[in-house]
This record gives C-alpha cells, sequence and structure tokens, in this order.
C-alpha cells in the first residue's frame, strides 16, 4: 500500500482545502491544511502574523511548517498558495511525497475569493492582485507531479482524478 503523503499546491482558491478533505477521507489519511498549522502553533490569525511581520515572516513560518508536516506520512497536505515560493519548498515536497498542482483560470478565482476577508494577499482590488500574484508564480507550480484544471470540474471528479494519478 503507498503511504506517501498527498500535497495540494496552486494558486489561493483552486480547492485546494476542499479537494484535500475529499482525499483524506478516501484514502484514510490524516487532512493537514498548513495554514491551520501555523495558526495553532502561533496562536494568532494569518492577517496578524501578516500585520506584525509581513509575508516574509508568515514564509519563514510556512517553511518550518512544510517541514515539520513533511515527516509524517498517510498525509493529505494543503498548502497555500504561496508555499512554493521560499527556496527548497519544492525540493522537500517532491522528496516527502506526491504533489499535485490545482489550477483555475483567472475568472473561477477571482469569482471564488470575491468578499473573502481573510486573504491577506488581496487586500485592496482582489481583481487586480489575483492576476498580478497570478503573473508572477505563472511558472511557480511546474514542479508537480501532476497539474489539475479544477475550472468546471467537481470537487469529487478533482479527486477521482488525482487518486487515479496517485495509485498509478
Amino acid at each position: 500500500m503507498d503511504e506517501r503523503n498527498i500535497i495540494l499546491v496552486g494558486m489561493m482558491a483552486t480547492g485546494k482545502s476542499t479537494v484535500g478533505a475529499i482525499l483524506a477521507e478516501e484514502l484514510g489519511y490524516e487532512l493537514v491544511d498548513l495554514d491551520a498549522w501555523i495558526i495553532g502553533r502561533e496562536g494568532r490569525s494569518i492577517a496578524d502574523i501578516f500585520a506584525d511581520g509581513g509575508e516574509q515572516m508568515f514564509r519563514e513560518l510556512e517553511s518550518a511548517a512544510l517541514k515539520e508536516v513533511l515527516q509524517g506520512k498517510r498525509r493529505v497536505i494543503s498548502t497555500g498558495g504561496g508555499a512554493v515560493l521560499a527556496p527548497g519548498n519544492a525540493g522537500m515536497m517532491l522528496e516527502h511525497g506526491y504533489v499535485v498542482a490545482l489550477t483555475a483560470n483567472e475568472e473561477a478565482i477571482i469569482e471564488r475569493v470575491s468578499g473573502d476577508e481573510n486573504r491577506p494577499l488581496l487586500a485592496g482590488n482582489a481583481a487586480e492582485r489575483v492576476r498580478s500574484i497570478m503573473e508572477q508564480r505563472r511558472e511557480a507550480y511546474r514542479f508537480a507531479h501532476c497539474t489539475v484544471d479544477t475550472t468546471g470540474l467537481s470537487v469529487a471528479e478533482v479527486s477521482q482524478y488525482i487518486l487515479m494519478r496517485y495509485r498509478d
């Protein structure tokens, strides 16, 4: 039986948390939401971490948390969209699991995040910020073992596709 972790990467609002929950249930794996892990360790929200120490501090905490959660097996790990930005994180992910990049088109992401107050990187004009972040990260997720465009697919369809690839 395969015990590799499944690590979900991709832009915000591509379905990492939702798909992760389905995969974990289907496989009987532990679900680890990296942002929730950080919140639990730090005792404060992501927005508060950003406000207190900026994105750089958050990325350092994120890398440390990723290193820690990757030590386990049989986990579905839902990362934050920027977890791939720190040097070394992609290599760690590839070494400790099966990496799946979830994508969606710009319109779908903008629609999914509209009105979401819990995303510090979207402060201001959310649509403009989404476009900018997508451009900056265009190549950042290409290291994954497999990529799934979640635009127009149900969570069940995305999950089944990943399971099929994971089990091959």
